[in-house]
C-alpha cells in the first residue's frame, strides 16, 4: 500500500494564514512586523530565495526591505551593516542571505546578528536556549519539520526518531526539537558504523544528509515516517533512470530538461514502505519559508512584550 504524502505546500499555506491573522492583528495595535535580507553576491540560488521570502512578507502583510552590498564588500563592511540594523527599531528580523562571498568571514557576521532579531534562529544565543529547553528563535527548516508532524497528526511522544545528519542548521537543531516532543532521538552522520540497521529502528526518519537518494529500501522499516530534507540536483542520466524509474512523467522531464530536484531518500522505495513520507520537491522546502515568516512575527512580538 503507497505511503501517505505530507504535502508541505498544503501545510505551508496553513503556517502562512495564521502568520497573516497575527500580522492583521500587529496592525490593529498600530505596528506591523519589519524584515530585513541582504544579499551580496550572483548565487542564483541566492535569488531565487530571496525573492521567494520577499513575495512571502507581502503574502502576509510582513513590511520587507532588500539590502544589496556591492559584491566586494568586506567582512568588516559588513558587521558595520548588520550593527545598523540592529539598531534600527524598525527592523524586527535580520536575515543575511548564504552562502556569502569567500571574502567573508560568514560566522563572524552571524554571531553579529543580534539574537532577538536572528530570524534564522543560527546566532549561538539561539541554539542555546533550544538545547537548553528555552526556545526562542528556532532554526526554520527543523521547526517546519515538527510544524509538518502536528498539523499531519502524526505523534511524535514516545516515538522513536532517527536523525540522519548533524548540521547546525538542520540536524541538531532537529534533534533537540524532537527530544523536546518526548521522542527518543538517535543521530547519525557519516561516520556512523551500520547506518541502515540503525536507520531501520526509526519510527520517524529525518534525512538530511545531502547525497541524492542515499536512503535507500535497506535504511526503510516498515511504516517508517520519512522527513526528507534534501534538495540535490541531478544531472548524472543513469542515476536518474535508477532513481526515477519510478515515475516515468519525472524520468521524461528529466531527460527534457536535463536536470531534476531529488531527496537524500530514494523516491521509489520510501513510497512503497513508509506510512506517510515527504516528496522532493514539495515537502520539507515550503515550509522554510513559512517558518521564517513565523519566526518574524514572533520575533516582532518579543521585542514589544
Amino acid at each position: 500500500m503507497a505511503g501517505r504524502i505530507l504535502s508541505g505546500n498544503q501545510i505551508r499555506d496553513q503556517i502562512l494564514e495564521d502568520v497573516g491573522a497575527g500580522v492583521a492583528h500587529a496592525a490593529e495595535k498600530g505596528w506591523t512586523p519589519g524584515l530585513t535580507v541582504v544579499l551580496i553576491g550572483d548565487d542564483p540560488g541566492s535569488h531565487i530565495y530571496v525573492r521567494n521570502k520577499i513575495m512571502a512578507c507581502e503574502k502576509v502583510g510582513i513590511r520587507s526591505t532588500m539590502l544589496t552590498p556591492p559584491a566586494t564588500t568586506t567582512t568588516e563592511e559588513l558587521v558595520e551593516i548588520v550593527r545598523g540594523l540592529n539598531n534600527d527599531d524598525d527592523v524586527d528580523g535580520i536575515l543575511v542571505q548564504l552562502p556569502l562571498p569567500d571574502q567573508i568571514d560568514s560566522s563572524k557576521i552571524l554571531i553579529e546578528i543580534a539574537p532577538e532579531k536572528d530570524v534564522d534562529g543560527f546566532h549561538p544565543s539561539n541554539m542555546g536556549a533550544l538545547a537548553t529547553g528555552q526556545p526562542r528563535l528556532v532554526p526554520c527548516t527543523p521547526a517546519g519539520l515538527i510544524e509538518i508532524l502536528k498539523r499531519s497528526e502524526i505523534p511524535i511522544e514516545g516515538k522513536r526518531a532517527v536523525v540522519m545528519g548533524r548540521s547546525n542548521i538542520v540536524g541538531k537543531p532537529a534533534a533537540l526539537l524532537l527530544t523536546m516532543e518526548n521522542a527518543t532521538v538517535t543521530v547519525c552522520h557519516s561516520r556512523t558504523k551500520d547506518l541502515p540497521a540503525i536507520a531501520r529502528e526509526a519510527e520517524i526518519l529525518v534525512a538530511a544528509m545531502g547525497r541524492p537518494a542515499m536512503v535507500t529500501r535497506e535504511y526503510l522499516s516498515e511504516g517508517v515516517v520519512v522527513l526528507d530534507v534534501g534538495t540535490n540536483r541531478l544531472t548524472d542520466p543513469a542515476a536518474a533512470e535508477e532513481i526515477l524509474s519510478y515515475k516515468p512523467s519525472r524520468l521524461e522531464r528529466f531527460k527534457e530538461r536535463g536536470s531534476a530536484l531529488v531527496g537524500d531518500v530514494h523516491p521509489g522505495h520510501v513510497a512503497e514502505v513508509a506510512s506517510a513520507y515527504t516528496p522532493v520537491p514539495g515537502g520539507v522546502g515550503p515550509l522554510t519559508i513559512a517558518m521564517l515568516m513565523s519566526n518574524t512575527l514572533k520575533a516582532a512580538k518579543l521585542r514589544r512584550a
